[in-house]
This record gives C-alpha cells, structure tokens and sequence, in this order.
C-alpha cells in the first residue's frame, strides 16, 4: 500500500533569545535571507518531498506568520489531501495553549483521524536546513520502524550540549542521553555522535497510542518524555540525516547543513552562509527551491554604487552607496554616499545620505537619518538600538 502521510509542522516558538526580531513576531516568521522566513525551509522541504498534506500549528504572536502563509503558500487544491492549514490553539483541555510538542499534536488528534493517514511526521519550524523527507520515510518504511527520528552527526566534543542518541549500527535507538556529561559516539565513528533534529516519523497507531500514554500521565513533550518511554517496545529507529541527498546540491556546500537560528549570533551566521560565490548553504537550486515570499514590487533598480558579496532583492533602488557582505531586503531605498558593511537590512528601510552602518540587523520599516553612523561605536549605539551579547546591533521594528 502506498504510504499516506500527514504532516504537522510546529511553527509555534516563541523565540526569546532571537529578542528583539521577535518583539512583535514568532521565529518562524522572522524574515531571514533575501525573500524567506524561517518558516519557508521546512514547508519548502515538504511540499518539495512531494508530500501536501501539512498542518501548520501556530502559536505565540502568529499573527505575522499567519498572513505570511496566507499570502504565499495557498496551494490549489484537485484534491482533500493537498493543503497547508493553520491551526491555533484549540483549547481542547481547557483555557491554556499547547503545553508541549506532544499536547500541540494531541489537541489536535482529531485532524489525524479525520484523515486516516499511514504515518504522521512531525516536523519543527525554526531551522534552516534542506532535507528531502520522502528519503526518511524510505528508510522508516525499509527498517520496519514504528517510529524514526531524524539524527544529525556532531563531534563528539560538542555533543554534551545537546540531546544525544545511542544507537545501533543498524539505526536501533537503544538510549536516550540529555545534555550527557560523557556522550556515546555513532556506531563505527568514535569522533561523532547523533543528535536528535527534533523531526520524527510515526506510524499512526503508535503515535496515538503515544499521545494517549503521555496524557494519562500528564507528559507534553516528544522528546522528553514519549520518545524515551518508547525505547525497548517499538521499532525505535534513527535515520541519520548525513545521509540525505537534495536534487540539485552543490559539490561545495557544506553535507548535511543544518542550523538553529535561535540566538542572534546564529542567525546573523547563518544568514552569512548564504553570501559568496560558492556559499555552504546555496539557495539557489531550481531542483530544490525554497519558495520565496510572492513579489509585488518592481525589480531592483540599481543608479550606480560599489556592492561586493551582497544580495539584492526586488524593489530596492540604490544610489552612489557601497554596499560589502550584506543582505538587502525588498522596498530598501538607499542613497547617495551611504556605506554598507555585513549588515542585515529587511524591508522597507529608507538609509539617508552619507549613513554609514557596520555590523547590524535593521528591522522592517526604518528610516537612518542622513548621516547616521551604526555599528561603529557601542556605548553610543547602546542609545539608540539593542546591542546583542554577540557585539550585533539590532534595530527594532517600526509600525506594523
């Protein structure tokens, strides 16, 4: 029988280390690169799987994120199988949110039976990665699994960090170890371990099973509580993500890029990985897109300037401006005599004559006043915007 999946996507997360970008928004809907939010990755790799049938479950300031959906991820649908739905919060146990990444799931077990699928995935939005599911659902359905975790290979060294799995040679998990002192390696790789992705494959009836479990004990969580009671009575397997091929991929990107954008520093990191002539992480792949954000604005439209290892979306007009290892959002006007260096400027931002910006993140919606200087001398810049623990400087957003 040809496997029926449903997809939940977690797109929940309130992001509090990523302050002040989700000031006003979730995580998932920070605008990351030239025309993406993070949530664009992981719809991107499912509906790239060839897998349509996806719940979006939203939950902290979703406001931003949901109108981001709405606009540029409709799908016309031939069939009840094809959609992406948000779901909030249903209030399905009383008057509180989703407790867990399992009670998100559990609200919502009516969605699963309505559909009778043959496996559920349960997928994060927060990460940036490139992952073709359809390969992970192979390797579930060849090992005869009840349920596959997604592993990502760490050094050793800095596997304590994390939650680490220990696993047979053949995938089996046979432990669970929480942020371990003395990590277990990967099997037949002493150097490495495996460290869960926090993407999971289900068959049905266990994950139902398992929800129901976690409820009678009053456990909201995948990975700290359901996935570990499952060790040792299902098929508990890791699929190990280092293996994952995308169509399309790059000889110079980095294998099996993938990154929590959860701090400042990372994201800005991240977003950096996108830039030069042979990025660790390249967008641009058209057997593997990532859907952008639906344009309405004309092209860039360029004057004149110096712009070295930059991107440049739609509907910027620059002037006379030099412009060094930056993103450039859409609606960005910049002009005459202004001095752009790594620096992240999102949409809609007018820079002023003889501005000269260094190491920061503006958000939406900013006017830079005509010969503003950013990013050049902390105690100044502490009075005028939020100064990560990283040295970035970071521009609140403006209006709505």
């Amino acid at each position: 029988m040809h496997p029926k999946v449903l997809t939940f996507v977690l797109a929940g997360g309130e992001g509090r280390r990523l302050f002040p970008l989700t000031a006003i928004r979730s995580k998932p809907s920070v605008p990351f690169g030239g025309r993406y939010r993070i949530v664009d990755f992981v719809l991107s790799n499912i509906i790239n799987s060839g897998m349509y049938s996806i719940y979006l479950l939203v939950q902290y300031k979703s406001q931003s994120l949901i109108k981001h959906v709405q606009e540029n991820w409709s799908q016309t649908s031939v069939s009840r199988d094809q959609f992406i739905t948000i779901v909030p919060p249903q209030m399905r146990k009383g008057m509180e949110w989703f407790q867990g990444t399992s009670d998100a799931v559990l609200q919502n077990i009516n969605l699963i039976m309505e559909h009778n699928p043959t496996h559920v995935a349960i997928f994060g939005a927060d990460h940036i990665y490139k992952m073709d599911l359809s390969q992970m659902l192979d390797f579930h359905i060849a090992s005869k699994a009840h349920v596959s975790v997604a592993a990502r290979p760490v050094p050793l060294s800095e596997a304590s960090a994390f939650g680490v799995i220990k696993a047979a040679a053949n995938g089996a998990i046979e432990r669970f170890e929480e942020k371990p002192k003395n990590p277990s390696h990967m099997p037949g790789d002493e150097s490495q371990a495996y460290i869960s992705m926090g993407n999971y494959i289900f068959n049905t009836d266990v994950l139902i099973d398992s929800l129901a479990d976690a409820q009678k004990k009053n456990e909201n969580d995948f990975g700290g509580y359901i996935l570990p009671s499952l060790v040792g009575r299902v098929n508990l397997y890791a699929y190990d993500f280092s293996l994952n091929v995308v169509p399309g991929s790059k000889p110079y990107e980095e294998k099996g890029y993938w990154r929590d954008v959860g701090t400042i520093k990372a994201f800005w990191l991240s977003n950096n990985d996108l830039l030069g002539e042979n990025p660790v992480f390249d967008v641009y792949n058209p057997k593997w897109p990532i859907h952008p954000a639906l344009s309405l604005v004309p092209p860039a439209k360029i004057i004149s300037g110096n712009i070295s290892n930059s991107m440049i979306s739609d509907g910027v007009r620059i002037k006379d401006a030099a412009i060094k290892n930056s993103i450039i959002r859409s609606g960005v006007t910049i002009e005459e005599g202004v001095e752009i260096t790594d620096c992240l400027i999102l949409d809609n931002v007018y820079i002023k004559k003889g501005s000269r910006l260094k190491n920061v993140i503006v958000d939406k919606n900013n006017v830079i006043a005509e010969g503003e200087t950013l990013g050049y001398d902390q105690k100044k810049d502490r009075f005028k915007m939020h100064i990560d623990e990283s040295g970035i400087g970071i521009l609140p957003k403006k209006g709505s």
